[in-house]
């Protein structure tokens, strides 16, 4: 797989279905891989084993079981270098989110309601700082 197919690649992650749904399909209709998923405990065990194929990963915060930040960042723990991307339709108390993001590094916060047009700008702009810096790292000196 080469760098340009890794870095578009992106993995999903959102509790209700039909958000899940619309964000995937208009993604892959701008050319990237998406991987939807509902549950992130699935999520989160597919990430584990194929955590080579994601230069991007997208999550809900609000979610049952294990919310957006865990999520997040055990997601960080097993690939550094992704890309995410956190999500929500709620209120974010500004104590709350600096505390967690004192904990990993989020490359964007997105708040619901998003128009597409910005939510695909904002994943393209992530997948080429990705490719740029993959090249960057394949230069012979």
């Amino acid at each position: 797989m080469n760098s340009l197919s890794k870095a578009n690649t992106i993995l999903l992650l959102d509790d209700e279905f039909d958000i899940t749904t619309v964000l995937k399909q208009g993604l892959q209709r701008r050319g990237f891989e998406v991987f939807g998923f509902t549950d992130s405990l699935l999520a989160l065990e597919h990430f584990q084993i194929n955590s080579k194929r994601y230069g991007l990963v997208i999550s809900d915060l609000r979610m049952p079981g294990m919310n957006g930040y865990e999520f997040v960042k055990k997601v960080k723990e097993i690939k550094p270098e992704v890309k995410v991307f956190l999500m929500t339709a709620f209120e974010i108390d500004d104590v709350e989110l600096q505390r967690h993001l004192q904990s990993v590094k989020i490359d964007e916060f997105i708040q619901k309601p998003v128009s597409f047009k910005d939510f695909a700008r904002m994943a393209r702009k992530q997948v080429n700082i990705q490719i740029k810096a993959d090249a960057f790292h394949r230069i012979d000196i």
